[in-house]
């Protein structure tokens, strides 16, 4: 059975209807990953024989009868800083090597405790969330199913290839600035960022406090919908997490579109969009007005200043928890003690960072520095409201807003690592909405003419995914490309 052509409902209506075991999908499962994870990089850790195990133990339940999740067992993909119970988790850094954190996140008791998901390895992904591409990884980066010489989008790039690969039915990533959102595009799968505090962050290891938000990523809107069923909700551990009604989001997708009314903000179709993602996303808002949907043009006057203000904000808050892996708090130690502690420090931090992290600890710990506080970091935290509010005058106007998710397609691997402000400029139209705290979805809408995906985001209100998750589903319907799946021949690429 080719995993890669069936969505998570799917499999569940084959598991319910008995052609098809648990076993035998978990066996699949790992059969694509020995194929071709050796081409493309999706995992770092795999639970082979655990997740075997697991699905033979329910197997059985179903047999006799007995109770399961809603998952049934489906085979899911974990982001590699999303704790897992005695399971290597390491965000990808050589600090965090051998740590395996003693306690299961929020997210992963919701689905592997209460649902019965499989969790068959952890993904690859930008060393501590800090990256675009997925190349700042310690294990190296993820390649692109559709074009293994180019990038996967980031952090959740292995989250993302896993996905388009059919190596897994579901994926968890997280998003701080779009990195549930830009591989997705780049890769042509769903992925959902949910309003911050609809899902409990606890158990994800902090890149950004304030931005960060844990979310699905999908072959399909309706999964993405069942997933965030199963994740979302008030946690105690979570003080930042939101207490407000968890809606029938499998349900609520199946609805019309034709009294919507959808948001075209000038700023995000202005220059450095590249012209086919330009058309495709111009012909999927066509697509959404010939469903009845009608449009309005709106504005986000702040849009020019959100990279400079994410990128302060997300670097400050990052060099503040990443001041704890010092060798003697957190981390691996370094092997040379020949000095005191503070050269012990210095020494542990140059050795087990990467140089994107350690670019970001020392642009952020100097933003913060007396006399630079008010002047950066402050400042930032100023434009970030005027943002906010940019938002809540063009939803006023509107019930969605409709925009390319990334400018570009994917890039090839090496072409931007070498020049970080280019990088961070891709984030543009994805960054603002982890500012202002809102819930976006990316799912596929067309192809440039090298055949890589092209990424569709639509943006909702506070806690209004079931907005954005009808609309997704419905355009997703109506284009008919959600099933193409990268050319992944046998032996290779």
């Amino acid at each position: 059975m080719e995993l890669g052509n069936y969505m998570a409902y799917e499999l569940i209506e084959k598991i319910r209807a008995k052609e098809i075991t648990i076993s035998e999908i978990i066996q699949s499962s790992f059969d694509k990953i020995d194929e071709i994870d050796q081409y493309i990089h999706s995992f770092v850790n795999y639970s082979r024989e655990k997740a075997l195990e697991k699905a033979k133990e329910y197997d059985n339940k179903l047999k006799n009868g007995q109770g399961h999740g809603k998952l049934y067992g489906l085979p899911f993909a974990n982001k590699d800083l999303i704790c897992l119970k005695n399971f290597s988790t390491t965000c990808c850094s050589r600090i965090l090597e051998g740590f395996q954190p003693p306690y299961n996140a929020f997210v992963i008791e919701r689905l592997v405790e209460q649902e019965g998901a499989i969790h068959i390895g952890n993904t690859n992904m930008d060393e501590f969330a800090m990256g675009s591409s997925t190349e700042s990884s310690c294990y190296g980066p993820t390649f692109n199913p559709w074009d293994i010489e180019r990038v996967s989008g980031g952090s959740s790039g292995g989250s993302a290839t896993s996905i388009a690969s059919g190596q897994a039915i579901l994926a968890l990533g997280s998003d701080t600035g779009g990195s549930i959102r830009c591989p997705a595009s780049f890769t042509g799968v769903v992925g959902l960022k949910p309003t911050y505090g609809r899902v409990s962050r606890y158990g994800l290891i902090a890149f950004a406090n304030s931005l960060d938000q844990i979310g699905p990523i999908t072959k399909c809107v309706h999964d993405a919908a069942l997933m965030l069923e199963i994740i979302s909700g008030k946690d105690p551990l979570d003080s930042t997490s939101v207490d407000i009604r968890v809606d029938n989001y499998t349900e609520e997708i199946k609805k019309t579109v034709d009294n919507k009314v959808l948001g075209i903000p000038k700023e995000f179709f202005g220059e450095g969009i590249n012209s086919a993602v330009r058309n495709s996303v111009e012909k999927a808002i066509g697509k959404l007005e010939s469903l009845g949907a009608t449009t309005v043009e709106v504005t986000i006057p702040h849009l020019e200043y959100t990279v400079a203000t994410y990128y302060l904000i997300c670097m400050c808050e990052a060099s503040s928890n990443l001041a704890r892996y010092d060798g003697i708090r957190y981390g691996k130690i370094t092997d040379d003690l020949s000095g005191d502690i503070f050269d012990a420090f210095r020494k542990t931090r140059g050795e087990n960072f990467g140089p994107e992290v350690r670019r970001r600890i020392f642009l952020g710990t100097y933003a913060l520095s007396a006399g630079y506080y008010d002047m950066f970091y402050l400042k930032a935290l100023k434009v970030r409201s005027l943002i906010k509010k940019d938002f809540v005058e063009a939803f006023k106007k509107c019930d969605s807003i409709v925009c390319p998710t990334m400018p570009i397609t994917a890039f090839k691997i090496g072409e931007l690592i070498d020049n970080p402000l280019k990088m961070y400029a891709i984030d543009i139209l994805t960054c603002p909405v982890n500012l202002a705290g809102l819930p976006a979805l990316s799912i596929p809408c067309g192809f440039d003419n090298n055949n890589l995906p092209i990424g569709f985001q639509i943006i909702g209100d506070y806690f209004d995914e079931k907005g954005i998750l009808n609309i997704g589903y419905q355009l997703e319907q109506e284009l008919g490309i959600y099933r193409k799946r990268p050319p992944i021949i046998k032996g290779g690429l």
